[in-house]
């Protein structure tokens, strides 16, 4: 029975990370569509913002091949949604309440699995936790970075917050020695929950002032 249990607990995990990755290419084939790219563009940003946070985490950690290259999910998955994205673009922005529920989905999903990944490969509390937050946030970095944005982190948006607050549960629960799957839990609904009121109650950071200009 724990078996069974075990193999539907992997293929849940499986399945929603594959959804976030889909929801994170849509939103990097959106910015491509917005800045008014070729196909190849919009393509090439869906696949950046949906593998890039666990590309770079993979490569931090020496897992080898990066997992989103060697399972050829993700990058189809990315893929399908950039198309869908470019055709049929105003029909997908029309789901923008319902596309920023299952990025924040994909944000807590991605944020826990990464700290635990970077645990599993024995990195250290501070690092398993950042890179949780890498893992979450690194897609959306690299999908400004290629349309010369100021990454949406770091501006004002509580986002990268979300993510590290997810992820440090993650590693709380493994220096505790909680269960694996309860913390993981935890730390994505506290990611999720962040993530959503931050939405509704338009929750920001302060944002630095310009400097005053000389008097005169």
């Amino acid at each position: 029975m724990q078996t069974d249990e075990k193999i539907l607990i992997e293929t849940l995990l499986q399945a929603f990370d594959l959804l976030g990755t889909f929801v994170f290419a849509i939103s990097g084939a959106i910015a491509g569509a917005r800045h008014r790219l070729d196909l190849f563009g919009v393509l090439v940003l869906s696949v950046a913002a949906a593998t890039c946070g666990g590309i770079a985490r993979d490569l931090i950690i020496g897992a080898l091949p990066p997992a989103s290259i060697q399972d050829w999910r993700y990058v189809g998955v990315s893929v399908v949604a950039g198309i869908i994205t470019f055709f049929w673009h105003s029909k997908v922005t029309r789901l923008q309440y319902a596309l920023l529920v299952f990025d924040a989905a994909g944000l807590s999903l991605f944020a826990v699995v990464g700290a635990g990944k970077a645990i599993a490969y024995q990195i250290g509390p501070l690092g398993a936790a950042m890179l949780g937050m890498l893992t979450g946030i690194g897609g959306g970095v690299m999908r400004d970075v290629l349309v010369s944005e100021v990454p949406a982190v770091l501006r004002a948006d509580v986002y990268a917050v979300a993510a590290l607050a997810g992820a440090s549960v993650v590693v709380l629960g493994h220096s505790m020695q909680w269960s694996s799957q309860s913390t993981a839990l935890a730390g994505a609904l506290l990611c999720f929950c962040i993530r959503m009121f931050a939405i509704h109650l338009r929750w920001q950071f302060p944002v630095a002032k310009p400097p005053e200009p000389p008097a005169g």
